[in-house]
Parts: structure tokens; C-alpha cells; sequence
């Protein structure tokens, strides 16, 4: 079979089952992963039609030896991994500012956002330097799910905001290292805005969500499908001279407001 595998790290989610759909729909085998709702992974993908092109697995990105396991089961199975989507991340929702903020949540943060992505990334280039290219395929890739908090920070996440600005410096090392296991691969990132999902208020009216659009031209949020478009572009021929790059999916979302009318 010549048809990529994809290999998404946090698939349960609402992004992560989007990205799942989106490279299933192009044709694509995918390798999906969950640390938490395997059951529900497990349960979407029985039900989709692309089932067959599918192989769900656990993995904690934050302990190496579980992220390596399920990398290895990818090849076992698939004979190798030509996109790996590091996705899987961490945020929690309460807004708690740094000074105030306790050891725990900053390092389970840490742990999964940066540390994660790093292990997701060495378990992937492993496996890359063993089987080498895809013969005549558009070049291995690495994409990053980050956040547009790296770029304009978050008030009340600066840990989550931190994880998310490290991406980029991994990202652009990659871009260089990825190079010498193939040619023509490619290492980005994509940096979603505020998103439909199911840890997000999508009331328009609500305070916080219209704060948090106030510096975007398109009023509206983003779907998950947005997200996985883009990012199944960037792993597409389409954008086989594009590398080292974050792709920004918000709307035109120009900043945070600093200051909003009681």
C-alpha cells in the first residue's frame, strides 16, 4: 500500500478526532492515540468507514516508554509513520495568575505540552532513521499543534502560554534535523485561535468569549475542522517547499485586549 500513515498523538478530542476524519477522508492510514477516552476513541472509530485504515492505541506523550511503545506498534503494523501530528496537550481551564499558581499544574502542563511533543518527535525521527523514506512520497513531516497563546501570551495561563512558545524552538530545530533522515522532510506548526470544543464556552454572548474575540476581523470561532484542514495541508504535496513555519488558524486575531468596559 503507498497510502500515508498519519500518526496523531490525542485523537480523542475534538481537534484531535478532526484531524483523524480529515487525513482518514484523503485517503490516508492513521495511527490514533489517547491517554484518556480510549473507550470513546475506540467507539468513533468502530463507526466510521474508515475503520479498516485505522489502529487505535494508548499513549501518555509525557512517559517516553509509552509513546515509544505505540510508535513502534505503528510500524509493526503499518510498516512505517510518514506524518506524525504531535496534538496531544494540556490547558486547564481555570484562570489562575503565576504568582498563585502551585507546582503541580505548572509541571503536569510541562510535562504533556513540552516534554510530550519532544518524546512524540524523538519516537518518530527513531523510527524514520530505521525505515527510512517513503519511496517517491512528498517527504516525512512533523506538525505541531500549538496555540496562538505563543504568540500574544495568555493572562492566567502563562504555564500553558510557555509550553506552547517552546513548540516553536523545537520545531525550528527539527526543520534542520529532519533533513538528514530524508530529504524532503518538513517540520511546522499550527497555531489555532479559539476553538469549538468541549472545554470552550461557545456562547457568543458570554463576557469572556467576546473579550476574546474583539481582535478578530471574523467573528466567529473557529471549528476543530478548521484546525485539521490546515494542518492536513501543510502534510500535503501542496506545501512540499513549506518548512519551519507556524500557521496561524484564528481568524485574523490580531492580539489580546488588555482592557475591556465593566
Amino acid at each position: 500500500m503507498n497510502e500515508p500513515v498519519v500518526f496523531i498523538t490525542g485523537a480523542s478530542g475534538g481537534i484531535g478526532r478532526a484531524l483523524a476524519v480529515a487525513f482518514a477522508s484523503s485517503g490516508a492510514r492513521v495511527v490514533l492515540t489517547a491517554n484518556r477516552n480510549r473507550a470513546g476513541l475506540d467507539a468513533f472509530v468502530a463507526d466510521s468507514t474508515w475503520r479498516n485504515r485505522a489502529l487505535v492505541l494508548d499513549a501518555d506523550v509525557a512517559r517516553p516508554a509509552s509513546i515509544d511503545a505505540a510508535m513502534a506498534a505503528a510500524v509493526e503494523r503499518f510498516e512505517r509513520v510518514d506524518v506524525c501530528v504531535a496534538n496531544a496537550g494540556a490547558g486547564p481551564p481555570e484562570e489562575v495568575p503565576l504568582h498563585r499558581m502551585d507546582d503541580d499544574r505548572i509541571r503536569a502542563v510541562i510535562d504533556t505540552n513540552v516534554l510530550g511533543a519532544i518524546f512524540t518527535a524523538r519516537a518518530f525521527l527513531a523510527a524514520l532513521a530505521r525505515t527510512g523514506p517513503r519511496p517517491g512520497g512528498p517527504g516525512a513531516q512533523i506538525i505541531f499543534v500549538s496555540s496562538t497563546a505563543a504568540r500574544f501570551g495568555e493572562a492566567g495561563h502563562a504555564e500553558y502560554a510557555a509550553s506552547k512558545a517552546a513548540l516553536g524552538g523545537l520545531m525550528l530545530s527539527l526543520k534542520n534535523e529532519i533533513t538528514a533522515l530524508d530529504p524532503l522532510g518538513r517540520a511546522n506548526s499550527v497555531e489555532p485561535g479559539w476553538t469549538k470544543t468541549s472545554m470552550i464556552d461557545v456562547d457568543l454572548e458570554a463576557d469572556g468569549i467576546r473579550r476574546s474575540m474583539a481582535t478578530m476581523p471574523i467573528q466567529r470561532m473557529a471549528e476543530p475542522e478548521d484546525i485539521a484542514a490546515a494542518v492536513v495541508w501543510l502534510a500535503s504535496p501542496s506545501a512540499r517547499h513549506v518548512s519551519g513555519q507556524s500557521l496561524t488558524v484564528a481568524g485574523g486575531m490580531e492580539g489580546r485586549v488588555q482592557h475591556w468596559p465593566k
